[in-house]
């Protein structure tokens, strides 16, 4: 049924997507986030929907006349300088070259939806298109998921999907909660329009906190916990907030396992707790690779290789400083970075490292710097809403992202571009509209009478 619904939507969605290239460019990160070939089984799981939409949204984009400005600004350029350092960093890999080059080709994917988001990308609707097929992808999933978790009284325990860039229940949980701020941007400017999508997304974001619960995820917690603050704060319906999230925490609170409290309070024993400190001993090892290889690093899933997880280990105790308490380097497996920051450091090196963070950095301000602009500049209250939103998911990849492998997820790399546009090209010319449509009406507004007036 599945590939039947599939095959006969496909055609509908190539001839939209061939007439608007926003479309194909919505879909692009759609099909990398929802995977559709893992729900397919017959006919339709055998098509490259990722390969067949990102081709469609490059070819449209070619022959589309009046393109927009092209616009990187600094913090594209730097965008483009990381890929063009993990390039060099491939070519030198301490891994397999295999694997290495597997993972630059992946990246290098994820690179072009970044590039031709800042090419595209020129108005709201634009925005909105993107922001919907991450909602109805990652959301979707979140859904399907939370309802087995409620269904099974909290006994079905959420992972992603084998082979899927979320495959991770901890990157699954992190993604989940990146997607709540969008959430409440759509919520915002559809919700008042429909009840029913105002229903669905308030459902969705209530599942979607349920779905980071089943993960059982403990970055994933401690993200959405900080997002909730964080939104509380700049929320302008904070009681709405205030009764979701009593109403969420004792609905939970009746079919979370003693399983899941137990791992969770582990939080507060970190130092204790052998899966933790078995991560400090990976950032150790990225450390010392980075110390070793100070510019370029070991290339993609070099310390996953076991003989340079080995080798690595042999100057564990030439560090003595950064501690590890009582937890020492595995010798019969070897294990990933577990923080997109070490593994950034040990991949590429201090310089790779200063660059990847300087775009999650550049990428949080500019959000920041168009939410002040809009509002002291009395814009569309959309506009402030969107950045604001956007610069949350940001937030909460920063933040989620320090205990997990994962710096070179999409959805990261679609708000940094969407970050560009969003300041460069389209708060620009929705506060250039509105001041003219002020002007215009200034203008058309009669003069004052002087009749009666005595000479």
């Amino acid at each position: 049924m599945r590939d039947i619904v599939m095959l006969a939507v496909l055609p509908v969605l190539l001839y939209a997507m061939w007439q608007r290239s926003f479309i194909a460019l919505a879909m692009w990160p759609w099909t990398a986030l929802f995977f559709p070939n893992g729900w397919l089984y017959g006919a339709a799981g055998s098509i490259r929907y990722n390969l067949l939409f990102a081709g469609i949204t490059i070819f449209t984009y070619l022959i589309q006349k009046n393109k927009a400005k092209v616009h990187f600004g600094a913090m594209g350029a730097m965008v483009l300088l990381f890929f063009a350092w993990t390039t060099v960093s491939t070519t030198m890999a301490l891994s397999r070259p295999e694997i290495a080059w597997e993972i630059w080709s992946r990246f290098a994917k994820v690179i072009m939806l970044f590039v031709f988001i800042v090419l595209i990308v020129e108005k709201k609707l634009h925005v909105d298109a993107i922001l919907w097929g991450v909602v109805l992808s990652i959301g979707f999933y979140g859904n399907v998921e939370a309802l087995k978790f409620i269904a099974s009284g909290g006994g079905h325990k959420i992972a992603g999907m084998d082979g899927h860039v979320l495959g991770d229940r901890n990157e699954l949980a992190v993604a989940f909660v990146m997607t709540l701020p969008l959430c409440v941007y759509l919520l915002s400017e559809y919700g008042k329009r429909s009840r029913i999508i105002s229903l669905g997304l308030i459902g969705t974001m209530c599942l979607l906190v349920t779905a980071v619960i089943g993960t059982q995820s403990r970055g994933g917690f401690i993200a959405m916990l900080a997002l909730g603050g964080y939104l509380f704060i700049k929320s302008d319906r904070k009681f709405l907030l205030g009764v979701l999230a009593v109403i969420l925490a004792v609905g939970l609170a009746q079919i979370v396992s003693s399983e899941w409290t137990s791992r969770i309070n582990t939080i507060n024993e970190a130092g204790e707790d052998a899966s933790f400190m078995g991560r400090v001993v990976a950032w150790k090892l990225s450390f010392i690779m980075a110390s070793e290889n100070p510019f370029f690093g070991g290339g993609f899933k070099s310390l996953e290789f076991l003989p340079v997880w080995r080798e690595l280990s042999k100057e564990f105790f030439s560090y003595s400083w950064f501690y590890t308490g009582d937890a020492l380097p595995p010798t019969q497996f070897a294990r990933a970075a577990h923080s997109v920051y070490f593994q950034v450091l040990g991949e590429h090196g201090f310089f790779g490292l200063a660059i990847y963070v300087f775009c999650l950095v550049s990428a949080y301000r500019k959000t920041g710097r168009v939410a002040k602009t809009t509002r002291l500049r009395g814009g569309p209250a959309w506009l402030q809403q969107l950045a604001t939103m956007l610069q949350l998911s940001i937030f909460a990849f920063a933040l989620g992202g320090a205990a997990l492998s994962f710096a070179y997820f999409d959805l990261i790399f679609t708000l940094f571009g969407l970050a560009i546009v969003l300041e460069a090209r389209i708060m620009p010319a929705v506060l250039a509209a509105q001041a003219s449509q002020v002007a215009q009406a200034a203008q058309a507004k009669p003069a004052p009478s002087l009749a009666g007036v005595p000479a």
